[in-house]
């Protein structure tokens, strides 16, 4: 925020509307899960930091046009990631353990790279400019690192293979 002009100032990062739709709706749908767009300049239900980001209410994703790629992607990775007793009654705050919050991170990275004007180098980019916080530093660094340690929960959860390829399962 530019606080002597009063202007927030937004990250360059990659929106939905800059997103082959198709191929997020099918992403989407491939989990199970449903993608409603929302109006311009409408509220987005379940949305956990407001604004344009991503909502998740039960197995519904909410976006608009100006919602980050991220965001959606994010929001996606909780409903893979959590139990099907959290998912039942999910609005909002996924909740969920720290091992779960890393695992979703790395999720969201791996399934980047269906987005074919997104990939995994623009969304670990996206990520440093929105300000997720890693240890480590970069979200590059913390894949490196301890972001190991969230591809073996993946991986131990059945949601990517033993060569980091997601499974399109979700966790039980």
């Amino acid at each position: 925020m530019n606080a002597a002009a009063g202007l927030v100032v937004t990250p360059d990062v990659v929106l939905l509307d800059e997103l082959d739709a198709g191929e997020v709706a099918a992403l989407v749908a491939a989990y199970g899960a449903r993608l409603e767009r929302r109006p311009p300049g409408t509220a987005i239900p379940g949305s956990y930091w407001g604004e344009s980001e991503a909502g998740l209410v039960g197995s519904t994703v909410y976006v608009r046009g100006d919602t980050p790629a991220h965001s959606l992607l994010h929001e996606l990775c909780h409903f893979i990631c959590m139990d099907d007793a959290r998912r039942a009654t999910l609005v909002t705050d996924a909740g969920g353990t720290d091992d779960e919050e890393c695992g979703v991170c790395y999720l969201q990275v791996l399934l980047a790279d269906r987005l074919t004007r997104f990939g995994r180098d623009r969304c670990v980019r996206d990520m440093d400019a929105w300000g997720y916080s890693f240890r480590e530093g970069s979200v590059r660094a913390w894949l490196a690192g301890d972001g190991a340690f969230a591809g073996e929960w993946l991986e131990r959860a059945g949601l990517i293979d033993a060569a980091g390829a997601p499974t399109f399962r979700r966790r039980r």
